[in-house]
Protein backbone atom coordinates (compact mmCIF):
# COMPACT_ATOMS: atom_id res chain seq x y z
CA UNK A 1 0.00 0.00 0.00
CA UNK A 2 1.76 3.58 -1.43
CA UNK A 3 1.33 5.76 1.09
CA UNK A 4 -0.05 8.78 -1.25
CA UNK A 5 -3.22 6.38 -2.28
CA UNK A 6 -4.80 6.51 1.59
CA UNK A 7 -7.47 8.97 1.75
CA UNK A 8 -6.27 8.87 5.88
CA UNK A 9 -4.14 11.61 7.02
CA UNK A 10 -0.56 10.31 7.52
CA UNK A 11 1.35 10.09 10.96
CA UNK A 12 4.56 8.88 12.07
CA UNK A 13 4.02 5.62 14.38
CA UNK A 14 5.74 6.79 17.52
CA UNK A 15 3.36 10.05 17.67
CA UNK A 16 0.72 7.26 18.63
CA UNK A 17 2.47 4.30 20.02
CA UNK A 18 4.71 3.39 22.66
CA UNK A 19 7.91 1.66 21.59
CA UNK A 20 9.49 -0.18 24.18
CA UNK A 21 12.57 -2.90 23.89
CA UNK A 22 13.25 -5.33 26.33
CA UNK A 23 15.31 -5.28 29.42
CA UNK A 24 19.14 -6.99 29.29
CA UNK A 25 18.23 -9.99 31.69
CA UNK A 26 21.07 -12.11 32.56
CA UNK A 27 21.84 -15.27 30.46
CA UNK A 28 23.22 -16.80 33.15
CA UNK A 29 20.08 -16.13 35.55
CA UNK A 30 17.88 -18.19 32.52
CA UNK A 31 15.98 -21.50 33.50
CA UNK A 32 14.26 -24.04 32.00
CA UNK A 33 11.62 -24.80 34.51
CA UNK A 34 8.64 -24.38 32.96
CA UNK A 35 7.03 -23.17 36.19
CA UNK A 36 9.03 -20.20 35.77
CA UNK A 37 8.22 -17.00 33.58
CA UNK A 38 8.85 -17.77 30.07
CA UNK A 39 10.89 -14.69 27.91
CA UNK A 40 9.68 -13.23 24.73
CA UNK A 41 13.27 -13.30 22.82
CA UNK A 42 13.98 -12.38 19.42
CA UNK A 43 14.78 -16.03 18.29
CA UNK A 44 11.33 -17.15 19.78
CA UNK A 45 9.57 -14.43 18.03
CA UNK A 46 8.12 -15.87 14.51
CA UNK A 47 6.11 -14.53 11.68
CA UNK A 48 2.65 -14.13 13.54
CA UNK A 49 3.04 -16.05 16.51
CA UNK A 50 5.24 -16.71 19.77
CA UNK A 51 7.35 -20.25 19.44
CA UNK A 52 7.20 -21.23 23.11
CA UNK A 53 8.79 -24.26 22.79
CA UNK A 54 12.09 -22.20 22.47
CA UNK A 55 11.58 -20.09 25.26
CA UNK A 56 14.04 -19.78 27.99
CA UNK A 57 12.60 -18.95 31.52
CA UNK A 58 13.19 -16.39 34.67
CA UNK A 59 12.72 -17.42 37.90
CA UNK A 60 8.79 -16.26 39.11
CA UNK A 61 9.67 -15.38 42.72
CA UNK A 62 11.85 -12.21 40.91
CA UNK A 63 9.65 -10.52 38.77
CA UNK A 64 8.80 -7.35 41.17
CA UNK A 65 11.63 -5.10 39.98
CA UNK A 66 10.64 -6.18 35.99
CA UNK A 67 7.23 -5.17 36.28
CA UNK A 68 7.53 -2.59 33.10
CA UNK A 69 8.67 -5.24 30.83
CA UNK A 70 5.44 -8.04 31.45
CA UNK A 71 3.66 -8.39 28.20
CA UNK A 72 -0.14 -8.15 28.49
CA UNK A 73 -2.57 -9.87 26.05
CA UNK A 74 -2.57 -7.81 23.06
CA UNK A 75 0.69 -6.05 22.81
CA UNK A 76 2.72 -6.39 19.66
CA UNK A 77 6.30 -7.49 19.60
CA UNK A 78 8.91 -6.77 16.63
CA UNK A 79 12.31 -8.38 16.41
CA UNK A 80 15.03 -6.18 16.62
CA UNK A 81 18.09 -8.30 15.79
CA UNK A 82 17.41 -10.17 12.83
CA UNK A 83 14.14 -9.16 12.40
CA UNK A 84 13.68 -10.08 8.56
CA UNK A 85 14.47 -13.70 7.78
CA UNK A 86 13.47 -16.00 4.62
CA UNK A 87 10.27 -16.51 5.91
CA UNK A 88 9.43 -12.73 6.66
CA UNK A 89 9.17 -10.05 8.98
CA UNK A 90 9.39 -11.34 12.70
CA UNK A 91 6.67 -10.14 14.80
CA UNK A 92 3.83 -11.56 17.13
CA UNK A 93 1.28 -10.07 19.39
CA UNK A 94 0.63 -11.83 22.62
CA UNK A 95 -3.02 -13.67 22.81
CA UNK A 96 -5.52 -14.14 25.67
CA UNK A 97 -4.30 -17.74 26.49
CA UNK A 98 -0.54 -16.90 26.17
CA UNK A 99 1.37 -17.87 29.56
CA UNK A 100 2.80 -14.74 31.58
CA UNK A 101 6.12 -13.50 29.96
CA UNK A 102 8.66 -11.00 30.23
CA UNK A 103 10.14 -9.10 27.10
CA UNK A 104 14.17 -9.31 26.78
CA UNK A 105 16.29 -6.52 25.10
CA UNK A 106 16.34 -6.70 20.96
CA UNK A 107 12.45 -7.10 20.87
CA UNK A 108 10.62 -3.82 20.47
CA UNK A 109 7.38 -3.67 22.50
CA UNK A 110 4.28 -1.97 20.58
CA UNK A 111 1.63 -0.18 22.77
CA UNK A 112 -1.24 2.12 20.83
CA UNK A 113 -1.64 5.62 22.83
CA UNK A 114 -4.96 7.25 22.93
CA UNK A 115 -6.16 7.65 19.31
CA UNK A 116 -5.04 4.34 18.35
CA UNK A 117 -6.41 1.31 18.37
CA UNK A 118 -4.06 -1.58 19.17
CA UNK A 119 -6.10 -3.87 16.80
CA UNK A 120 -5.60 -1.62 14.40
CA UNK A 121 -2.32 -0.86 14.58
CA UNK A 122 -1.36 -4.90 14.93
CA UNK A 123 -2.74 -5.01 11.19
CA UNK A 124 -0.62 -2.51 9.99
CA UNK A 125 1.90 -3.97 11.65
CA UNK A 126 1.25 -7.34 9.97
CA UNK A 127 0.44 -5.52 6.62
CA UNK A 128 2.79 -5.54 3.66
CA UNK A 129 3.30 -2.02 4.14
CA UNK A 130 4.93 -2.56 7.19
CA UNK A 131 7.10 -5.59 5.98
CA UNK A 132 8.10 -3.39 3.29
CA UNK A 133 9.24 -0.60 5.01
CA UNK A 134 11.10 -2.69 7.24
CA UNK A 135 13.45 -4.84 4.80
CA UNK A 136 14.76 -2.17 3.47
CA UNK A 137 16.33 0.08 6.66
CA UNK A 138 17.65 -3.38 8.19
CA UNK A 139 21.30 -2.56 8.77
CA UNK A 140 24.58 -4.25 10.08
CA UNK A 141 26.67 -7.31 8.79
CA UNK A 142 27.11 -9.56 11.45
CA UNK A 143 23.39 -8.87 13.41
CA UNK A 144 21.34 -7.05 11.13
CA UNK A 145 18.89 -5.14 12.99
CA UNK A 146 16.88 -2.07 13.55
CA UNK A 147 16.22 0.64 16.10
CA UNK A 148 13.13 1.69 18.10
CA UNK A 149 13.38 5.07 16.25
CA UNK A 150 13.11 3.38 12.88
CA UNK A 151 9.91 1.94 13.78
CA UNK A 152 8.82 4.79 15.33
CA UNK A 153 9.57 6.73 11.65
CA UNK A 154 7.20 4.45 10.38
CA UNK A 155 4.31 6.37 8.88
CA UNK A 156 0.86 5.16 9.70
CA UNK A 157 -2.61 5.82 8.09
CA UNK A 158 -4.69 7.38 10.90
CA UNK A 159 -8.91 7.18 10.30
CA UNK A 160 -10.95 8.11 13.28
CA UNK A 161 -10.81 5.57 15.96
CA UNK A 162 -14.46 4.57 15.28
CA UNK A 163 -13.20 3.27 12.03
CA UNK A 164 -10.43 1.62 13.14
CA UNK A 165 -12.10 -0.38 15.68
CA UNK A 166 -14.52 -1.72 13.02
CA UNK A 167 -11.48 -2.42 10.54
CA UNK A 168 -9.79 -4.66 13.02
CA UNK A 169 -12.76 -6.23 14.02
CA UNK A 170 -13.21 -7.41 10.72
CA UNK A 171 -9.65 -8.49 10.18
CA UNK A 172 -10.09 -10.28 13.46
CA UNK A 173 -13.21 -12.56 12.53
CA UNK A 174 -11.15 -13.90 9.85
CA UNK A 175 -8.14 -14.22 12.19
CA UNK A 176 -10.61 -16.23 14.98
CA UNK A 177 -11.74 -18.98 12.03
CA UNK A 178 -8.61 -19.52 11.21
CA UNK A 179 -7.13 -19.86 15.08
CA UNK A 180 -10.22 -22.15 15.32
CA UNK A 181 -9.61 -24.82 11.96
CA UNK A 182 -5.67 -24.45 13.45
CA UNK A 183 -7.00 -26.12 16.47
CA UNK A 184 -9.27 -28.36 15.20
CA UNK A 185 -6.82 -29.58 12.86
CA UNK A 186 -4.43 -30.23 16.00
CA UNK A 187 -6.89 -31.96 17.66
CA UNK A 188 -7.61 -34.22 14.56
CA UNK A 189 -4.38 -34.98 14.35
CA UNK A 190 -3.56 -35.47 18.03
CA UNK A 191 -5.84 -38.39 17.63
CA UNK A 192 -4.40 -39.91 14.81
CA UNK A 193 -1.08 -39.41 16.80
CA UNK A 194 -2.69 -41.59 20.06
CA UNK A 195 -4.59 -44.34 17.55
CA UNK A 196 -0.79 -44.71 16.13
CA UNK A 197 0.37 -45.48 19.27
CA UNK A 198 -1.95 -47.26 20.83
CA UNK A 199 -1.84 -50.05 18.36
CA UNK A 200 1.88 -49.94 16.70
CA UNK A 201 3.67 -49.05 20.21
CA UNK A 202 1.63 -50.16 23.42
CA UNK A 203 0.06 -53.12 20.37
CA UNK A 204 -2.97 -52.62 21.93
CA UNK A 205 -4.46 -53.27 18.02
CA UNK A 206 -7.82 -54.86 17.21
CA UNK A 207 -7.48 -58.65 18.52
CA UNK A 208 -4.58 -58.04 20.67
CA UNK A 209 -5.78 -60.03 23.50
CA UNK A 210 -5.79 -63.37 21.37
CA UNK A 211 -2.75 -62.65 19.35
CA UNK A 212 0.31 -64.34 19.82
CA UNK A 213 3.69 -62.47 21.01
CA UNK A 214 7.28 -63.69 20.13
CA UNK A 215 10.51 -61.04 21.40
CA UNK A 216 7.77 -58.66 22.41
CA UNK A 217 6.45 -58.40 19.20
CA UNK A 218 3.00 -59.84 17.65
CA UNK A 219 4.31 -63.06 16.09
CA UNK A 220 3.08 -62.10 12.78
CA UNK A 221 4.81 -58.94 12.41
CA UNK A 222 8.47 -58.41 11.38
CA UNK A 223 11.21 -55.69 11.77
CA UNK A 224 12.94 -54.91 8.37
CA UNK A 225 15.38 -52.57 7.16
CA UNK A 226 13.99 -49.35 5.10
CA UNK A 227 15.85 -50.36 1.54
CA UNK A 228 13.07 -53.31 1.49
CA UNK A 229 10.26 -51.16 2.25
CA UNK A 230 10.65 -48.10 0.77
CA UNK A 231 12.68 -46.31 -2.19
CA UNK A 232 14.43 -42.67 -1.21
CA UNK A 233 13.81 -40.22 -3.93
CA UNK A 234 16.31 -37.35 -3.92
CA UNK A 235 15.12 -33.79 -4.50
CA UNK A 236 16.26 -31.45 -7.55
CA UNK A 237 19.32 -28.95 -7.08
CA UNK A 238 18.14 -25.39 -8.26
CA UNK A 239 19.61 -21.70 -8.40
CA UNK A 240 17.93 -18.86 -7.03
CA UNK A 241 17.01 -17.57 -10.71
CA UNK A 242 14.89 -20.83 -11.02
CA UNK A 243 12.70 -20.25 -7.75
CA UNK A 244 10.20 -17.21 -7.28
CA UNK A 245 7.90 -16.71 -4.72
CA UNK A 246 5.00 -16.61 -6.98
CA UNK A 247 3.48 -18.99 -9.41
CA UNK A 248 4.14 -16.95 -12.58
CA UNK A 249 3.95 -20.18 -14.54
CA UNK A 250 6.04 -22.34 -12.53
CA UNK A 251 5.48 -25.56 -10.48
CA UNK A 252 4.84 -25.30 -6.42
CA UNK A 253 8.48 -26.02 -4.89
CA UNK A 254 8.67 -28.53 -1.76
CA UNK A 255 11.15 -27.10 -0.01
CA UNK A 256 12.49 -26.69 4.38
CA UNK A 257 9.86 -24.03 4.90
CA UNK A 258 7.30 -26.46 4.25
CA UNK A 259 8.03 -28.42 7.46
CA UNK A 260 6.64 -27.54 10.66
CA UNK A 261 9.04 -28.59 13.49
CA UNK A 262 7.01 -31.31 14.65
CA UNK A 263 6.59 -32.52 11.36
CA UNK A 264 3.45 -31.85 8.68
CA UNK A 265 3.32 -29.56 6.30
CA UNK A 266 3.19 -25.90 6.17
CA UNK A 267 1.73 -24.08 3.24
CA UNK A 268 2.95 -20.51 4.20
CA UNK A 269 6.50 -21.98 2.96
CA UNK A 270 5.97 -22.69 -0.52
CA UNK A 271 7.99 -21.63 -3.30
CA UNK A 272 8.07 -21.86 -7.31
CA UNK A 273 10.26 -23.72 -9.73
CA UNK A 274 10.53 -23.03 -12.93
CA UNK A 275 13.40 -25.45 -14.86
CA UNK A 276 14.21 -28.43 -15.67
CA UNK A 277 13.51 -31.84 -13.41
CA UNK A 278 13.18 -35.22 -13.54
CA UNK A 279 10.29 -37.31 -13.70
CA UNK A 280 10.59 -38.89 -10.34
CA UNK A 281 11.04 -35.75 -8.71
CA UNK A 282 7.78 -34.88 -8.55
CA UNK A 283 5.07 -35.12 -5.71
CA UNK A 284 1.26 -34.58 -5.61
CA UNK A 285 -1.33 -34.77 -2.98
CA UNK A 286 -0.70 -37.81 -0.67
CA UNK A 287 3.18 -37.93 -0.83
CA UNK A 288 5.28 -38.45 1.63
CA UNK A 289 8.26 -36.37 1.91
CA UNK A 290 11.10 -35.60 4.59
CA UNK A 291 13.26 -32.71 4.90
CA UNK A 292 16.83 -33.88 4.86
CA UNK A 293 18.79 -29.97 6.02
CA UNK A 294 18.61 -28.17 8.41
CA UNK A 295 19.75 -24.14 8.68
CA UNK A 296 19.83 -24.30 12.54
CA UNK A 297 21.79 -26.37 14.81
CA UNK A 298 18.40 -27.08 16.87
CA UNK A 299 17.73 -29.52 13.96
CA UNK A 300 13.86 -28.58 14.01
CA UNK A 301 13.07 -29.60 11.01
CA UNK A 302 15.68 -32.38 9.86
CA UNK A 303 14.16 -35.77 9.35
CA UNK A 304 10.71 -34.61 9.88
CA UNK A 305 7.86 -35.85 7.60
CA UNK A 306 4.75 -34.00 5.78
CA UNK A 307 2.52 -35.10 3.29
CA UNK A 308 2.12 -33.01 0.50
CA UNK A 309 -1.84 -31.86 -0.22
CA UNK A 310 -3.42 -31.06 -3.54
CA UNK A 311 -1.42 -28.43 -5.36
CA UNK A 312 -3.14 -27.55 -8.21
CA UNK A 313 -3.40 -28.84 -11.22
CA UNK A 314 0.35 -29.40 -11.76
CA UNK A 315 2.16 -31.03 -9.97
CA UNK A 316 4.90 -30.07 -7.39
CA UNK A 317 8.89 -30.56 -7.58
CA UNK A 318 11.16 -31.45 -4.43
CA UNK A 319 14.19 -29.13 -3.60
CA UNK A 320 17.40 -31.15 -2.97
CA UNK A 321 16.53 -30.62 0.83
CA UNK A 322 13.56 -32.45 0.66
CA UNK A 323 13.34 -36.71 -0.40
CA UNK A 324 10.67 -38.52 -1.12
CA UNK A 325 9.96 -41.60 0.30
CA UNK A 326 7.81 -44.31 -2.12
CA UNK A 327 6.92 -47.53 -0.30
CA UNK A 328 7.01 -50.45 -2.01
CA UNK A 329 3.52 -51.93 -0.37
CA UNK A 330 2.22 -49.84 2.48
CA UNK A 331 -0.66 -47.11 1.81
CA UNK A 332 0.93 -43.61 2.17
CA UNK A 333 -0.89 -42.75 4.87
CA UNK A 334 0.73 -45.37 6.82
CA UNK A 335 3.89 -44.57 5.33
CA UNK A 336 3.41 -41.03 6.59
CA UNK A 337 2.11 -42.16 10.06
CA UNK A 338 4.71 -44.52 10.88
CA UNK A 339 7.66 -41.74 9.86
CA UNK A 340 5.93 -39.15 11.98
CA UNK A 341 4.69 -40.78 15.16
CA UNK A 342 6.81 -43.82 15.65
CA UNK A 343 9.86 -42.01 16.82
CA UNK A 344 11.71 -43.31 13.93
CA UNK A 345 12.46 -38.90 13.18
CA UNK A 346 13.89 -38.37 16.27
CA UNK A 347 16.61 -40.97 15.62
CA UNK A 348 17.03 -40.01 12.20
CA UNK A 349 17.91 -36.10 13.11
CA UNK A 350 20.70 -37.79 15.19
CA UNK A 351 22.42 -39.00 12.36
CA UNK A 352 22.56 -35.49 10.71
CA UNK A 353 26.02 -33.62 10.75
CA UNK A 354 27.84 -30.24 9.54
CA UNK A 355 29.40 -27.28 10.59
CA UNK A 356 27.15 -24.53 9.14
CA UNK A 357 24.71 -26.66 7.73
CA UNK A 358 23.06 -30.01 8.56
CA UNK A 359 22.46 -32.91 6.26
CA UNK A 360 21.43 -36.04 6.57
CA UNK A 361 22.59 -38.64 4.40
CA UNK A 362 19.72 -39.76 2.06
CA UNK A 363 20.69 -43.35 2.07
CA UNK A 364 20.83 -43.37 5.92
CA UNK A 365 17.07 -43.40 6.39
CA UNK A 366 17.01 -46.70 4.32
CA UNK A 367 19.50 -48.50 6.18
CA UNK A 368 17.19 -47.67 9.77
CA UNK A 369 14.94 -50.96 11.27
CA UNK A 370 11.44 -50.43 10.76
CA UNK A 371 8.73 -52.06 12.20
CA UNK A 372 6.75 -54.26 9.88
CA UNK A 373 2.92 -55.22 10.63
CA UNK A 374 0.93 -57.96 9.07
CA UNK A 375 -1.27 -56.45 5.99
CA UNK A 376 -4.87 -56.70 7.61
CA UNK A 377 -3.42 -54.67 10.55
CA UNK A 378 -2.20 -51.61 8.12
CA UNK A 379 -5.22 -51.54 6.17
CA UNK A 380 -7.24 -51.61 9.37
CA UNK A 381 -5.75 -48.21 10.91
CA UNK A 382 -5.34 -46.64 7.66
CA UNK A 383 -9.30 -47.00 7.40
CA UNK A 384 -9.70 -46.10 10.64
CA UNK A 385 -7.51 -42.71 10.13
CA UNK A 386 -7.92 -41.87 6.31
CA UNK A 387 -11.17 -39.86 7.99
CA UNK A 388 -9.48 -37.72 10.33
CA UNK A 389 -6.88 -36.66 7.12
CA UNK A 390 -9.96 -35.83 5.03
CA UNK A 391 -10.98 -33.76 7.67
CA UNK A 392 -7.83 -32.05 8.41
CA UNK A 393 -6.91 -31.54 4.38
CA UNK A 394 -10.25 -29.80 4.05
CA UNK A 395 -10.06 -27.68 7.20
CA UNK A 396 -6.27 -26.44 5.71
CA UNK A 397 -7.99 -25.88 2.67
CA UNK A 398 -10.51 -23.25 4.35
CA UNK A 399 -7.67 -21.51 6.36
CA UNK A 400 -6.03 -21.05 2.92
CA UNK A 401 -9.23 -19.28 1.77
CA UNK A 402 -9.70 -17.27 4.99
CA UNK A 403 -6.09 -16.11 4.75
CA UNK A 404 -6.15 -15.03 1.10
CA UNK A 405 -9.24 -13.33 1.52
CA UNK A 406 -7.97 -11.55 5.15
CA UNK A 407 -4.73 -10.48 2.96
CA UNK A 408 -6.56 -9.02 -0.21
CA UNK A 409 -8.78 -7.22 2.46
CA UNK A 410 -6.26 -5.70 4.47
CA UNK A 411 -4.38 -2.99 2.50
CA UNK A 412 -7.69 -1.83 1.08
CA UNK A 413 -9.01 -1.73 4.63
CA UNK A 414 -6.16 0.46 6.17
CA UNK A 415 -5.95 2.81 3.17
CA UNK A 416 -9.54 3.51 3.27
CA UNK A 417 -10.52 1.94 0.08
CA UNK A 418 -12.79 -0.30 1.24
CA UNK A 419 -15.14 1.82 3.47
CA UNK A 420 -16.53 0.46 6.52
CA UNK A 421 -18.18 3.36 8.05
CA UNK A 422 -21.58 2.49 7.57
CA UNK A 423 -20.96 -1.48 8.31
CA UNK A 424 -22.27 -2.40 11.52
CA UNK A 425 -19.52 -5.13 12.81
CA UNK A 426 -19.65 -6.69 16.43
CA UNK A 427 -16.36 -7.36 17.91
CA UNK A 428 -15.50 -10.84 17.72
CA UNK A 429 -14.20 -13.00 20.84
CA UNK A 430 -10.65 -12.24 20.84
CA UNK A 431 -11.45 -8.75 20.70
CA UNK A 432 -13.57 -8.15 23.64
CA UNK A 433 -10.67 -8.04 26.07
CA UNK A 434 -8.82 -5.63 24.15
CA UNK A 435 -7.99 -2.93 27.29
CA UNK A 436 -6.54 -0.15 24.59
CA UNK A 437 -9.95 -0.52 22.43
CA UNK A 438 -11.89 -0.55 24.92
CA UNK A 439 -10.90 2.68 26.70
CA UNK A 440 -10.86 4.63 23.09
CA UNK A 441 -14.34 3.54 22.92
CA UNK A 442 -15.14 4.54 26.07
CA UNK A 443 -13.73 7.98 25.38
CA UNK A 444 -15.10 8.59 21.98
Amino acid sequence: METHISKFAMVRLSEYAEIKPGFAFKSDRFTDKSSDIPLVKGDNVQQGYIDWTKAKFWNSDDVDDYRDYLLEPGDIVVAMDRPWVNAGLKWAFIKAHDPKCLLVQRVARLRAKRGLSQGFLRYLVSSKYFASYIEPIVTGVNVPHISGKQIGDFRIPLPEIDIQQKVAALLATYDDLIENNKRRITLLENMAEEIYREWFVRFRFPGWQEAEFEKGLPASWAVAQGDDLFEVIKGKSYSSEEISDQLNGGRPFINLKNFNRGGGYRDNGLKYFRGEFRDRQQVNRGDVVMAVTDMTQNREVIGRAARVPYLGETDGIISLDVVKISAFSWPDLFTYAHLRYSGISEALKELANGANVLHLKPDLIGKQKYLVPDTPTVEKFVKLIEPLYEQIEKLEQQIQMLECTKNQLLPRLISGKLSVENLNIQFPPSMQSDSSDSADEAAA
